[in-house]
């Protein structure tokens, strides 16, 4: 239930509302609700519950009001939301189908596709700024790119070459993440349903059929149980790992070609300093710097969630719940400032030498 990063003030430098509000409490709940809709219409399809009582399902999960703080006391005391989630939805649904509610699955099922529900979301809004960073950088590119800069190898002056070959070491990257996120995305966006122990045996031979239907009704992908399988979550975590690290490689270079006596760029509304007034920071480009630094050391810490007892490990689990919002808010956040970034940035060129 983990919403962006810490410590509220900073979230105005290193967060992103957009991104965070997926991770929040309210949305958490509200794809919860949805696998459970989609779970009793699914099995009111194969015959598991009767029609009335899939209406009667969806019908609660559309008001349903929680009680938060019973909520949270039954995170703290069984480790997951949902057996706290599930009585209050019985309740609210009533005595008559109570039973029909959550039949044949387990809590991982429903929380690992309401992960998924908002991870879709989440490469959709990636996916779109993506595209309009290197659009802007290509923007630059067209009306810079001819002037002419020194090229610096082990920080030292090597040769010159143009903006646009700088800038091509930009984008060029951006545009491989670009493909990498879209070609990756059906394997990630895919249903979870296993039952207790990923075998969906409890679901009596319609464990399959239900499944495609979930699937269907959620738009996702189908898949088998990954309960215990998470590489899917371990290669999204990389990806935005990467992606943040080019980010900060353009960050860096940039605040470098800012730096006074270098003079290779010109940044509009620079950061300001309480003591020194002549400064125009590049703040913008320290953050990337920042973001990327940070998801490449969250990135080792997602990874060790990869190791999973058996069937199921509460504390992978909960360390994967711990890491992974943090670290797609770093990227949303990251691209957003880089966008700023470019968007304020001007080429001036080598001055001298």
């Amino acid at each position: 239930m983990t919403q962006g990063l810490p410590h509220p003030l900073l979230q105005a430098l290193v967060g992103d509302e957009e991104v965070g509000a997926l991770f929040s409490n309210e949305a958490e709940l509200a794809a919860m609700l949805r696998v459970e809709a989609a779970l009793a219409e699914a099995e009111a399809g194969a015959g598991l519950i009767s029609h009335e009582a899939a209406r009667r399902i969806a019908e609660s999960c559309r008001s349903f009001r929680p009680d938060w703080e019973k909520l949270a006391s039954g995170l703290s005391r069984d480790g997951v939301i949902i057996p706290e989630l599930v009585r209050q939805l019985r309740v609210a649904v009533g005595e008559d189908h109570a039973g029909a509610v959550h039949l044949g699955a387990t809590s991982q099922d429903i929380i690992d596709t309401a992960l998924v529900l908002r991870l879709k979301s989440a490469i959709e809004i990636l996916g779109r700024r993506l595209s309009r960073l290197i659009q802007s950088l290509a923007a630059v590119r067209a009306r810079d790119g001819s002037l002419r800069l020194i090229a610096h190898t082990r920080m030292q002056q090597a040769l010159p070459f143009t903006a646009a070959d700088k800038i091509e070491t930009w984008i060029a990257p951006l545009e491989r993440h670009r493909e990498a996120l879209q070609a990756f995305a059906p394997r990630l966006l895919v249903l979870q349903l296993g039952g207790p122990i990923g075998t969906r045996g409890e679901l009596k031979g319609h464990g399959d059929a239900v499944a495609g239907a979930m699937a269907e009704i959620l738009e996702l992908g189908v898949a088998a149980s990954w309960h215990s399988q998470r590489d899917r979550i371990g290669e999204f975590a990389a990806l935005l790992s990467l992606l943040t690290g080019t980010l900060g490689k353009m960050g860096q270079d940039i605040a470098l070609m800012a730096q006074n006596e270098v003079g290779e760029v010109r940044l509009a509304g620079g950061g300001g300093s309480s003591a020194m007034p002549h400064k125009a920071n590049p703040v913008q480009a320290e953050i990337l710097v920042s973001l990327a630094r940070f998801n490449a050391g969250l990135l080792g810490t997602l990874h060790q969630a990869l190791v999973h007892e058996n069937e199921r490990s509460g504390a992978a689990w909960t360390l994967e719940w711990m890491v992974l919002p943090q670290m797609a808010v770093s990227a949303g956040a990251a691209l957003n400032r880089a966008i700023a970034l470019v968007e304020a940035l001007t080429i001036t060129g080598r001055q001298s030498g």
